[in-house]
């Protein structure tokens, strides 16, 4: 197989990077996606440095023995984490999901002022703040960590009472702040874009860094002359999943939100690699 046609590899800590795959299958409809999440040791938002940086070196070797031409980090805790150092230890092409929020957060304020929802540890970790201020050295970032939004949207409550409530709570500051953009800064969030924009009302720009990361994924592979020129039928095994437990959770909450019908995952022992 030419390196044109060699498949895209995607993680996630669990299903949120789902969103992420979304975007790419939208984005890049010829290309071949292996997705893998760590269902087994979700969540990565409350760990160490050390230890997401070990559970994401583990998956992209795992995404190697899949020869795969790219890979996208589509978690933000591992790309604010992992991304910079296992990046100078492989050959392909490596893609967080950071960098293109930040930047199309800039391009949409007009005031200078950004926020940023996300777990604990990528709001702590202010690797939004400093990508945003790379590009923008005078913006103001404000961040906000939003835990209890993951649950909510894996129990599928995202029009619920509850999880309106909930975003109000945790919001109701941000707005006072006079930011005119937010990040969601995890990729569950976009699942609860509508919730988030009605209490943050039309004067705030949502920026989702899944369709930022799927458009510059296009632009990296047009690049490199990576871009896979026919089109793949799914009888060709287009899409495949892989996870660390619980393959049919993760099958029916992948049902639930993309465009087509998976029939399962396959449940490896990441602990391998």
């Amino acid at each position: 197989m030419e390196n044109r046609e060699k498949p895209i590899g995607v993680f996630d800590s669990g299903v949120g990077g789902l969103t992420v795959f979304r975007e790419l299958m939208n984005e890049l409809p010829k290309e071949r996606l292996i997705y893998f999440g760590d269902t087994a040791r979700v969540p990565y938002g409350s760990k160490s440095k050390e230890t997401v940086t070990k559970y994401s070196r583990q998956i992209v070797h795992f995404l190697e023995e899949q020869d795969v031409k790219a890979i996208v980090i589509a978690c933000n805790t591992a790309s604010a984490m992992a991304l910079d150092e296992i990046e100078k230890e492989i050959d392909i092409p490596l893609i967080g999901v950071v960098r293109p929020g930040a930047m199309a957060a800039v391009n949409a304020t007009k005031v200078g002022r950004i926020g940023v929802i996300g777990t604990e540890a990528t709001i702590s970790s202010e690797i939004y703040s400093n990508f945003i201020h790379s590009i923008k050295e005078d913006a103001k970032v404000i961040g906000k960590s939003c835990p209890l939004f993951v649950p909510l949207v894996e129990e599928g409550l995202w029009e619920d009472p509850v999880t309106e409530e909930i975003a109000r709570r945790y919001l109701t500051e941000l707005i006072d702040t006079g930011i005119d953009s937010l990040i969601l800064g995890c990729t569950h969030y976009p699942l609860i874009k509508r919730t988030i924009g009605r209490v943050m009302g039309d004067e705030v720009t949502l920026v989702n860094p899944a369709y930022e990361t799927a458009r510059e994924c296009r632009h990296l592979l047009e690049e490199k002359g990576l871009l896979n020129p026919n089109s793949v039928k799914l009888s060709e095994n287009a899409y495949t999943f892989y996870v660390s437990d619980e393959a049919d959770k993760f099958r029916h909450f992948a049902n639930s939100i993309l465009p087509l019908g998976i029939l399962g995952a396959k449940k490896i022992d990441i602990e391998r690699y």
